[in-house]
């Protein structure tokens, strides 16, 4: 979306938190399953083989989606983007996207996917069905080390291939996002770096985060979006590239040879709290004001049992203007002071 197009989609009468943050971004779990078990997701030791996922009764309809997402709308939200878990592993998922895609005001729609099972005609038609965008975990080239991070039996190949398969569909953007954790596979920074530069692809870093409870995460382990850029930039020069839009969470650098762009997301060590617009739908129809909260609001009785449209928005607009989340900027009080179980990342999606 270009600064015009988001200007067009926001106004000083759009719905606001207590912190005067403008709701405008909705992103909706589709499934709590997912084909990989990566370490700073959803780990074998905590999610195990015998893990029992949702029943299917207890996941939202594709028609109660579109429902909540209609309203969310009709309080400014423009930008939808579907998760799991794999949100690939949902059947018939085009049906869904060809539901967000008719609702008016909704300009943006993507995807986050693991691209394992992203084939040339799933692309195809995900891209028909009205998906403008797809963003594509990654991290790592080496087999060695992405099974250490997946804990699955996939191949590099095979992720290389979905992306391909992604870019050969004509969505309006392909990104490629590396979560990056010190020890594990910081690395693979510069091969990543390396692989995508020149590729059309923008290549996103992302720092190791305490999303959950099962991930075992510690401050050590963070690596700053400024060393990952530092640590291109002495091979690959690289200067910065400002936001497409206010809000937008990505730093953006660009090459200076012309080989494209990164983006580095550094939730641990520059928080971003400030300009957050985004609320999270689970697969269950809780809503989630904080990719950090512990507790969320529970809509799928209200959309069960007969509520209707005014009563629901009642509930939605008051639960964004009662919002005052800011983990990120808080997170060492928090811990110290406050500590709390968080939910896990795989029932609400990055």
């Amino acid at each position: 979306m270009s600064k015009e197009e988001y200007k067009l989609n926001t106004s000083s009468t759009a719905l606001q938190d207590r912190l005067g943050r403008q709701l405008h971004d909705l992103r909706i779990s589709v499934t709590d399953r997912c084909n990989f078990r990566c370490v700073y997701c959803m780990p074998k030791e905590k999610f195990g083989r015998d893990h029992r996922f949702l029943p299917r009764d207890e996941l939202l309809h594709f028609e109660e989606i579109e429902r909540v997402a209609r309203l969310f709308a009709g309080l400014g939200v423009r930008k939808i983007r579907l998760t799991g878990g794999e949100p690939l592993v949902r059947a018939e998922l085009e049906t869904l996207i060809r539901k967000l895609r008719a609702i008016d005001g909704i300009t943006d729609l993507s995807l986050t996917s693991n691209a394992s099972l992203m084939t040339e005609a799933r692309a195809r038609s995900l891209r028909d069905a009205g998906l403008n965008r797809v963003n594509i975990s990654l991290d790592a080239l080496d087999e060695a080390t992405f099974h250490r991070i997946s804990d699955v039996n996939v191949s590099v190949d095979q992720v290389l291939q979905g992306i391909e398969h992604a870019a050969s569909a004509g969505f309006d953007s392909v990104k490629v996002n590396m979560v990056v954790k010190k020890g594990l596979n910081d690395h693979c920074v510069l091969p990543m770096a390396r692989h995508f530069h020149g590729s059309g692809k923008i290549l996103r870093f992302i720092e190791f985060m305490d999303v959950g409870n099962t991930n075992g995460w510690q401050s050590g382990q963070v690596v700053a979006a400024q060393q990952i850029v530092d640590t291109i930039s002495r091979e690959l020069p690289l200067e910065p590239v400002g936001a497409n839009y206010p809000g937008e969470v990505a730093k953006r650098w660009k090459y200076k040879d012309g080989g494209g762009e990164i983006g580095v997301i550094s939730s641990v060590t520059q928080p971003f709290c400030g300009s957050c617009s985004r609320i999270r739908l689970s697969a269950v129809g809780k809503l989630y004001t904080c990719l950090f909260a512990s507790e969320g609001t529970d809509i799928r009785e209200a959309l069960r049992s007969g509520d209707d449209d005014a009563a629901l928005l009642r509930r939605l607009r008051a639960l964004w203007s009662q919002r005052q989340d800011r983990y990120s900027e808080t997170r060492t009080q928090v811990q110290v002071l406050q500590p709390r179980s968080k939910i896990e990342m795989s029932y609400i999606g990055g």
